[in-house]
């Protein structure tokens, strides 16, 4: 490292408000989709144990699912998708009420090894590679941004799904059904399934698309897109304050990192991490002078990789990141994460 990061100046165009929004954008208002049938009591339940806001879409694909298998609406695609409703939908099945875990901390509910505190899991695939889609927002208090994807067994890697729980399911079910050679029982399911979620979709006036216009906004705002892909988004104004780029490229910050991970001693290890303490100092001068960006990409980069060794500075540099940009959430969530990370065991309500 050759001195410290510079700010990534950005256009007046193309800068941010105080609060992180580009002005006159749409992108994380409330869409006009019609209210679902789920009540105020249930949405207030979850509100007061993830303290997280829900798009209406999720209580209309709960309602989808009820009218697809009205005895058990979380399992409604398991038989055509290996699809399993978790997370947020087990408050709205009532699981809750019956938890072996006395004291479940639905922020830890399903939070596989890889997911950010932006990530919130809704539903649960694949238990070979641990996929698992779920919410993205950028910040607690907002809708979410795009629903993403990942395998935790495969890596760190969050793929965007669309704006909503049905166009990520829409998507899932035609990447199933590529898969699928001649005329089956189960492509046959497959049929039924897309054009009922295609016309629940249509009167809802949801997309079923990838990218919609609104994922594009959002994606201009990403400041960096960290190890994950899915990038972050911080204000920045038209001075470039708020992001200023680290000292190194991903490959490079890779190599140090393993190179830290994979020290033959400790020796060695408190050796190999000197670049990245020379980091944490620079992180330390940005947030002096407001780019807490910086810190925040730091972080989850050393999330991202997923190293125990790095858990101590992680602690170090995310929560305040979060802190300094009002995301107090987010790193109550990464600290909880961090004190007990684990690839397995990962439904709160099973009393593991």
């Amino acid at each position: 490292m050759t001195g410290r990061a510079k700010r990534k100046l950005r256009s007046v165009q193309d800068s941010d408000t105080g609060n992180g929004e580009k002005k006159k954008s749409r992108t994380n208002e409330a869409k006009d989709v019609p209210m679902s049938g789920v009540g105020p009591q249930q949405r207030d339940e979850i509100m007061r144990l993830y303290n997280l806001q829900m798009p209406e879409d999720l209580y209309h694909f709960w309602d989808f699912c009820k009218e697809l298998s009205p005895d058990n609406p979380c399992g409604a695609l398991m038989d055509t998708l290996g699809l399993q409703l978790v997370g947020p939908f087990d408050i709205l099945a009532g699981a809750h009420k019956n938890s072996k875990n006395p004291q479940p901390n639905f922020h830890l509910h399903w939070r596989y090894f890889y997911d950010p505190p932006e990530f919130q899991t809704i539903l649960q695939g694949s238990e070979d590679s641990q996929h698992h889609m779920g919410y993205y927002r950028d910040t607690p208090e907002k809708l979410p941004a795009f629903v993403g994807e990942n395998e935790a067994k495969k890596g760190c890697a969050i793929k965007q799904m669309g704006d909503n729980v049905f166009a990520a399911v829409y998507l899932y079910l035609l990447r199933k059904r590529k898969q699928q050679s001649g005329k089956s029982e189960r492509e046959e399911a497959l049929e039924d399934l897309e054009a009922k979620l295609k016309d629940k979709a249509e009167t809802l006036g949801l997309c079923l698309g990838r990218k919609t216009k609104e994922i594009t906004e959002r994606d201009r705002k990403v400041v960096t897109k960290t190890f994950h892909g899915a990038g972050i988004v911080v204000p920045v104004d038209k001075n470039g304050v708020g992001y200023r780029e680290l000292p190194e490229t991903d490959d490079c910050l890779k190599t140090i990192f393993k190179s830290i991970a994979d020290a033959p001693n400790d020796e060695e290890r408190v050796k190999a991490f000197a670049p990245l303490q020379e980091m944490v100092t620079f992180v330390q001068f940005a947030n002096d002078e407001c780019d807490y960006g910086m810190g925040y990409e730091l972080g989850i980069d050393l999330f991202c990789y997923g190293s125990h060794y790095f858990h101590k500075v992680i602690k170090q540099v995310l929560p305040m990141a979060y802190t300094l940009l009002k995301r107090n959430l987010f790193g109550e969530i990464i600290e909880a994460h961090i004190s007990s990370r684990s690839r397995d065991n990962l439904d709160q309500l099973s009393g593991h």
